[in-house]
């Protein structure tokens, strides 16, 4: 069953039918139970929620993308029929979603797979929403791309380093502080790529990160947007990198560096500001703490910066991430000013790059990451996207090299 946005959920609509049970799979990573057709992910450090099928599906778009699936996802709930025997965060009813960047153009999806299998700690469980339980055993292998090959995007390296200037000088001139812009870079194959072959090197190889496919969006996102769980909320800030060198002595000598630079501070103080601004109405407490730590990855360091919150209203966890979207982080200081040079100089529809992605319960609870070192699997091939923050001291050349920094983990994930 396909409930499309227009499609009344009264009347003829069947509840569904949702059971959710313990499981033992002993040590079996949940990826390797993930069949070609239709899968979706939500991963890290092993844990996390995996599903294939699809029961339900929404699709949606423009300025009312979030509201429509706020809605959209409390009338099934309230018409389901739900026996949940495991009632931890992610089991019962969940919901998977990937959302535009901007209110146009973009189509963004909620889909409720038929069969989720979960695993938190030493807990593994099986949800199954209007169909029986299946035999849960390894999938087929994964397949290799074949014939991989990549082209410039949108725009070349020259050029996008000519808009970054561009953006430079309207930010000295004063018509606002910061904006983020980013580039694509094309992924052909000779075949339609199995997903699933990045998505299992992605999570082996950054296993710190969330590793993510919905609906053909598929990445390893550092950067958490919001994460709702029983009254807690949290928030994980990105902004401001360095690239590694393999060398331990040397990065240890470049993280002090990333900490001291007054570039990178000032581009993470907005977004750690952005962040705080817009969660404050929904919490009755918040800790944001006063400088950012380094937070090593495989391929780059980040400035991170961890906001914390007890949330006193009935807000769900996509609610929140509605009103943390666009931080400062993907968008810009101020938002509006940022957003709108985005579209002005950018060149590139961004689609579901930097918009939310992630997953939600019945309750509310959820995880909604923010969809970077990502790519988009489309009818001509796989389009891989990297953002940079540009604030007035930016230079063309280190953005640049800064966002091939960027295209590295999906870039060496679909490699065969």
């Amino acid at each position: 069953m396909t409930i499309p946005a227009s499609a009344p959920l009264g009347g003829s609509a069947a509840p569904l039918v949702v059971r959710t049970v313990p499981v033992d799979l002993a040590d079996l990573p949940l990826l390797d139970l993930l069949p070609e057709q239709q899968p979706v992910s939500w991963l890290r450090r092993g844990e996390g929620l995996v599903g294939w099928g699809v029961a339900a599906r929404l699709d949606t778009s423009g300025p009312t993308r979030f509201s429509d699936a706020v809605k959209w996802w409390s009338e099934i709930i309230l018409r389901a029929d739900v026996d949940d025997r495991v009632g931890e965060p992610g089991s019962g009813p969940v919901c998977f979603g990937a959302f535009a960047f901007a209110d146009e153009p973009g189509d963004s999806v909620l889909v409720i797979p038929q069969v989720i299998v979960g695993r938190r700690g030493d807990r593994t469980w099986l949800t199954t929403v209007s169909v029986e339980a299946p035999d849960l055993a390894p999938a087929s292998p994964p397949r290799a791309p074949a014939g991989l090959t990549f082209s410039d995007g949108a725009r070349n390296g020259e050029e996008w380093m000519s808009v970054v200037a561009e953006a430079v000088g309207r930010i000295t001139s004063g018509e606002l502080e910061k904006v983020v812009l980013a580039r694509d870079l094309i992924a052909s194959t000779d075949e339609p790529l199995d997903v699933r072959w990045p998505l299992h090197r992605l999570a082996d190889q950054y296993e710190m990160c969330w590793t993510f496919h919905v609906d053909g969006l598929f990445g390893a996102t550092p950067e958490m947007l919001v994460r709702r769980e029983r009254g807690l909320v949290t928030s994980r800030v990105l902004a401001g990198t360095i690239r590694r060198t393999g060398d331990d002595e040397r990065d240890l000598a470049l993280a002090a560096t990333l900490a001291r630079s007054s570039k990178d501070l000032e581009e993470h103080e907005y977004a750690v500001r952005s962040v705080a601004d817009a969660l404050e109405p929904h919490c009755s407490s918040m800790n944001v703490p006063e400088a950012p730590f380094v937070l090593h990855l495989p391929n780059v360091m980040h400035l991170a910066t961890d906001v914390n919150g007890v949330v006193h209203d009935l807000a769900s966890s996509l609610q929140l991430a509605e009103s943390l979207h666009p931080s400062a982080a993907v968008g810009g200081t101020p938002t509006a000013s940022a957003t709108a040079l985005i579209d002005e100089i950018e060149g590139m529809p961004r689609d579901r790059y930097a918009g939310p992605v992630g997953w939600m319960d019945a309750s509310g609870d959820g995880e909604w990451g923010i969809a970077l070192r990502s790519a988009m699997v489309t009818d001509s091939g796989v389009r891989l996207f990297a953002g940079c923050g540009i604030v007035a001291s930016s230079d063309p050349e280190a953005e640049l090299a800064e966002s091939q920094a960027k295209f590295v983990p999906v870039r060496d994930a679909l490699e065969a």
